[in-house]
């Protein structure tokens, strides 16, 4: 896949428990030209989206603090980030089924471990719906 530059590069809110798991989509991410931010739990999520909306946030739906679900929840019911699209990924085999994570507010979901180009397709796809709208 091509490299994209724009005048401003698109941010993108990595949401995820795992240190080494924001740092490795921090750098992957980085390199395709996105501005990265970290939070390590649902509720840090939804201080840091509030305060200052990303273009897109990558939530991790099992966290301590407060889940995905919920921090997704949160984000849709306020006017600041309701725009915001949120692609929910989980490695749990019990994730809740994938229409109570669209109803929650994802626009998808991906289980993990997944393909780092598989989520830079969904990541573009929900950037470009928010574009078209």
């Amino acid at each position: 896949m091509e490299r994209r530059v724009r005048a401003r590069p698109q941010r993108v809110l990595i949401v995820d428990d795992a240190a080494e798991i924001r740092e490795l989509w921090r750098l992957w991410l980085t390199f395709w030209g996105f501005a990265v931010q970290e939070a390590q739990n649902g509720a840090e999520a939804v201080r840091m989206a509030l305060a200052n909306p990303p273009d897109l946030v990558l939530m991790d739906l099992w966290m301590p603090v407060l889940d995905g679900l919920e921090a997704m929840k949160q984000l849709k019911d306020d006017a600041r980030t309701a725009h915001v699209p949120v692609v929910a990924l989980s490695a749990q085999a019990t994730a809740p089924a994938p229409a109570a994570i669209v109803e929650a507010g994802a626009c998808t979901f991906i289980q993990k471990p997944c393909d780092p180009d598989e989520l830079l397709l969904h990541i573009r796809s929900a950037l470009t719906r928010l574009q078209v709208q």
